[in-house]
């Protein structure tokens, strides 16, 4: 702070003299450079403790403090006008004396040209009320290189408040999200180091601008096949994927889709009975009618409210059983009735008054923080991860300090009124049993650590209404994320959609939207997000809308190279785990043993469940649960669908090989087997029931022939068909999504 006063006095100090055409400036000029060159990066002088004794602030975010640094500190060492080649800061940077940091310009370059050009001025800071960086233009924003051809070139061009242009592509800083594709040269210019895809980020003081770009093999534009249809979605998809030469694969058979349908929009397979029916089916529209029929099951709404339950942190701990109950049941209500996203929404924010008889509330007793709520709301809403602009400006977005603790400001006056807390762990602050009423204070402020001042309230991106002292900040919040032109809720809330039907968002992560994480096709993402607001902000409709793509239907098995190297664009469908509760609900169909969760009567399905029990409590840690938590259901303590973890390990071997629940489900007496033999089925028709219910076909001849030749020849017919079940449900097929 001592720093940044005394930074402030000396600009205030500098005498007032006509800034000339030729004159470098500090901040556009020797800020840009130092970005350029690094120096103030995470890495190097801009991280928290600086390096070497010398501190920059991250990425220029402070430049009275940086130029105090420069020019002030350590005795005025680092620079010198008396004789400005001998400063520190050029003899360093160029290398001439050693430095940690290696050289980060030549002598002849125009950033070294610009620090000296400023040294020999006087070091002078700029002049207030000088031209601001209003926006950055980067040329091309994509670009498709194939092969002959291996380098093409990137300007930038700075757009400022008094409507001066200049080309700054000498003074801009570049870097790769991927290692090893391109290299890029001080002047701009990016040469192919591989085939593949990569996005060159354009940064220019506050702004960063990203540059899309693919190498290409000298390769023939395949044929697209069915993939010209008039489906919005697929004529996008197919435009992208005919400029990037890459084949799509083919429409998927019956059986895969039928299961894909099943377990992406209820979170459970299709009986046996539904199998034979559609697969029997003649009708060209079946496909469309079954999407339709699928969206109006009560299955639809419990499955997708375990997603929303989710992100809103929706868990027993914070919110008690009955909170947990009511909120679930509220969210799957609004689901059923196909209820606008957006006054879900507003619902939500705007939630206050008892949490039990008004379950959006319940919302604020999972985030108890000012800060915490700004970048739950935030992430959960309109796609933006604001944490890091805690500390420092973010150092990859557009946001600064200033809005991450003004956003904040608008949560400070939630309180809550306990009717009775009755938790079991007097010493655990995080843990609340009762009643609770949420309402708004009429007093209670953010102060922000920098100025040591009350933030004032702002909306992200957006002008913000003027706050009296006794607004109602939660209303007016929902209101502006509710609204129909709010520029992030549309795209965010398709995006999040995208990711649940299609295995990838269309910017991955799905809740990271900024300038430096650009969707992968970006027309698809704006025709998308116009067409939900359209479409009144419908989850079913946009459901519908994807389903019926031949995009969403395509294999995800395919022989083409290019195809099977493609991972971002939709040329196949995406093989993807189970889901825990889809695992464990289609392992009890399949064997048809249902599982017991404590507190719930026989047959609730895993999706049905609210949330997950407090785990190591005495009797809501049963098999069940044990099973769920092994394959990545989240507690939900993030509002973040990163929390549920689906990757393959050792104790998910153990479950399904040889645990506990997988042994009592297969060996169950009454089960499926036992109801089968019990009624005199063959084993052609138990066969037959068995892959039907599990894999939505047939068994192949090949499997049909190995496996009855084993069941024929076996002395104990339930202990062969026991193995039988086993391999089914351990089958790849029957374990991953495809």
């Amino acid at each position: 702070m001592l720093l940044r006063t005394a930074a402030a006095l000396l600009v205030a100090s500098a005498p007032f003299q006509p800034a000339r055409a030729a004159e470098v400036s500090f901040e556009r000029d020797v800020l840009a450079v130092l970005t350029r060159a690094g120096c103030n990066s995470g890495a190097c002088h801009g991280n928290l403790n600086g390096k070497g004794g010398f501190k920059l602030t991250l990425k220029g975010e402070d430049p009275a403090a940086d130029l105090a640094a420069l020019t002030r500190d350590m005795l005025a060492r680092r620079t010198d006008p008396h004789h400005p080649a001998e400063s520190l800061l050029l003899l360093k940077g160029s290398g001439k004396v050693p430095h940690e940091g290696g050289s980060r310009f030549s002598v002849n370059s125009p950033e070294y040209a610009a620090l000296l050009a400023w040294v020999r001025g006087g070091c002078r800071p700029d002049l207030p009320g000088g031209p601001t960086l209003t926006k950055l233009d980067v040329t091309p924003a994509a670009k498709i290189v194939v092969e002959p051809a291996d380098r093409f070139q990137v300007s930038a061009v700075a757009h400022f408040s008094n409507g001066t242009t200049r080309d700054v592509t000498p003074f801009a800083a570049f870097e790769f999200t991927t290692v090893g594709v391109a290299k890029v040269t001080p002047a701009g210019e990016v040469v192919r180091e591989a085939t593949g895809e990569t996005v060159l980020l354009v940064r220019y003081l506050s702004q960063v601008a990203p540059v899309r770009m693919v190498f290409l093999p000298d390769r023939p534009v395949p044929d697209m096949g069915g993939m010209t249809t008039s489906h919005p979605i697929d004529k996008l998809v197919v435009a992208q994927l005919r400029e990037l030469r890459v084949k799509p694969a083919d429409i998927a058979p019956d059986h895969v889709f039928l299961r894909r349908a099943y377990l992406d929009t209820l979170g459970v397979l299709p009986t046996a009975a539904e199998t034979r029916a559609f697969l029997d089916g003649t009708d060209p529209k079946k496909r469309e009618k079954l999407i339709d029929a699928l969206l109006e099951r009560p299955e639809f709404a419990e499955y997708w409210a375990q997603k929303w339950s989710d992100l809103l942190r929706n868990e027993e701990k914070s919110l008690d059983k009955k909170g947990v109950a009511a909120f679930y049941r509220w969210i799957a209500a609004q689901l059923a009735a196909d209820r606008p996203l957006n006054e879900f929404a507003r619902d939500v924010l705007a939630g206050t008054g008892s949490t039990y008889a008004n379950p959006p509330a319940n919302f604020w007793r999972a985030v108890r923080e000012p800060t915490q709520r700004a970048e739950a709301v935030a992430q959960v809403f309109l796609g933006i991860r604001i944490g890091c602009a805690r500390c420092h400006n973010h150092p990859f977005d557009r946001w600064t300090s200033d809005e991450y603790y003004g956003f904040s400001a608008l949560f400070a006056r939630v309180d809550y009124r306990f009717a009775d807390n009755t938790k079991r762990d007097k010493f655990d602050k995080h843990e609340f049993v009762g009643e609770q009423y949420v309402f708004q204070n009429r007093d209670g402020e953010v102060i922000h650590p920098r100025t040591q001042k009350p933030a004032r309230p702002v909306f992200l991106g957006a002008k913000t209404p003027a706050f009296g002292p006794d607004a109602d900040r939660l209303t007016a919040l929902a209101d502006w994320v509710a609204s129909p032109g709010n520029p992030f809720f549309a795209r965010t809330q398709v995006n999040r959609i995208w990711l649940h039907l299609m295995g990838r968002g269309l910017v991955d992560p799905n809740d990271d939207f900024r300038a430096t994480n650009p969707p992968t096709n970006p027309e698809l993402l704006d025709f998308l997000a116009k067409d939900f607001a359209a479409g009144q902000f419908r989850v079913k409709r946009m459901v519908r809308q994807i389903m019926t793509s031949r995009t969403y239907q395509l294999a995800s098995t395919v022989r083409d190279k290019t195809t099977m190297g493609d991972d971002l664009h939709h040329s196949h469908a995406s093989v993807m785990p189970l889901e825990a509760e889809q695992l464990l609900d289609s392992l009890a169909q399949v064997t048809g043993v249902p599982v017991r969760f404590e507190g719930h009567p026989l047959g609730v399905r895993a999706n049905q469940v609210p949330a997950p029990p407090q785990s190591g409590r005495r009797g809501h840690d049963g098999m069940g649960q044990r099973f769920l938590k092994t394959f990545g259901k989240p507690d939900r303590l993030l509002t973040c669908e990163c929390e549920r973890n689906d990757d393959p390990g050792l104790l998910q071997a153990f479950q399904l090989i040889t645990g506990e629940l997988m042994n009592e489900m297969i060996r169950t007496p009454d089960n499926r087997l036992g109801t089968l033999l019990a009624a005199g089925k063959t084993d052609s028709e138990m066969l037959d029931e068995v892959y039907l219910s599990a894999l939505c076909r047939p068994p192949t001849g090949t499997e049909a022939k190995k496996l009855l030749a084993l069941l024929a020849s076996a002395k104990d017919r339930r202990a062969a068909w026991e193995d039988v079940l086993w391999a089914v449900c351990n089958s790849k097929e029957f374990l991953l999504r495809r």
